[in-house]
């Protein structure tokens, strides 16, 4: 959802924007100026089933929309643009794309905002930078407000930003610790802050543990006691994120938060990548193996896991203290 932005913004552009999503994902999308309307498709239960599916196209058509662009290219959302009425644009590779109007090609050497922005414009037209954009709001600054003065931080107080999660396993760095004890000495004007879902509380009690080993202060763990958009607010506070292949390095690509990103089953050429104006990846391009799935995985299918274990924490805080200094 949020890599669909640029595209949003380009359609707004000739007119009304409504955008279907599952509760989930709408939330995103709150305050966004280029977003009309979001209607909320519970698939699973208040939506779920035929009748569920028929509710939300009704809701669709009632919008006066004239074409569906699918982001997202199951059947499910192909059969609603087309109960809808509507004219549909997807990917030649999507699941629905028989039920398409028009198909567009699934360019595999572009990142995945540009394959969607693409949906809406030429193809041979030069796209320009494409950055994801968010908006969080009142409320959402407020919960960012309340968390960092709780921690004692005082406007322009630096912060570095750790999200050490990942709902694949095989995704996590496994030595955000070690990092975090490395940046107290290299950076020890920096106050850190960990940054996940409430299931990443260990990992940020971890990291909190290495760093007061060090003699540092306090690790902030603001993990599961903000929304995705609050979230976005907070990164627009730190001085650099680093992170996994995961959400929480797209909220920085919508906020330009400097980033250091760790890749290891997967690769940025799939399309994920960040798109903040300052950023490194790091990862094992000596690996054959890479990538090795779409999204990653539980275990290592070859019991390795060398491409995260084999990126040392001194060569990630050399980056951070590089990229985070670099403004």
């Amino acid at each position: 959802m949020i890599l669909t932005t640029p595209l949003i913004e380009r359609l707004a552009r000739e007119g009304e924007v409504h955008v279907v999503a599952t509760p989930a994902n709408a939330a995103v999308l709150a305050n966004h100026p280029a977003v009309a309307s979001v209607l909320v498709y519970d698939k699973r239960k208040s939506d779920a089933g035929v009748a569920g599916l028929r509710r939300v196209a009704a809701r669709l058509r009632a919008t006066g929309a004239t074409t569906a662009y699918m982001a997202q290219g199951s059947w499910r959302t192909a059969a609603l643009a087309r109960l809808a009425g509507v004219q549909s644009v997807g990917f030649d590779t999507s699941a629905g794309r028989w039920l398409y109007s028009r198909r567009v090609v699934y360019r595999t050497d572009w990142h995945h905002a540009r394959r969607l922005w693409a949906l809406a414009s030429d193809p041979r037209e030069p796209p320009g930078p494409l950055r994801p954009s968010l908006f969080p709001g009142p409320t959402d600054q407020a919960q960012v407000a309340a968390l960092l003065d709780a921690a004692g931080v005082r406007t322009g107080d630096p912060l570095i930003a750790l999200a050490p999660g990942s709902v694949w396993a095989t995704k996590r760095w496994p030595s955000y610790d070690a990092l975090a004890g490395d940046l107290v000495a290299r950076m020890p004007d920096c106050r850190m802050v960990v940054i996940g879902a409430g299931g990443d509380a260990p990992l940020a009690a971890a990291i909190h543990a290495a760093v007061q080993e060090r003699g540092g202060p306090p690790v902030i763990d603001a993990t599961g006691k903000l929304s995705l958009l609050g979230s976005a607010a907070l990164l627009s506070r730190c001085a650099v994120l680093v992170t996994n292949d995961s959400a929480p390095l797209h909220l920085a690509s919508a906020m330009n938060t400097p980033t250091v990103a760790l890749f290891g089953p997967t690769i940025p050429a799939m399309g994920f990548g960040p798109l903040a104006e300052r950023q490194h990846v790091l990862g094992r391009e000596e690996l054959t193996c890479r990538p090795c799935s779409a999204h990653g995985g539980l275990a290592c299918p070859l019991g390795h896991w060398k491409c995260m274990q084999d990126i040392s924490a001194s060569s990630v805080a050399e980056q951070v203290e590089r990229v985070g200094r670099a403004g």
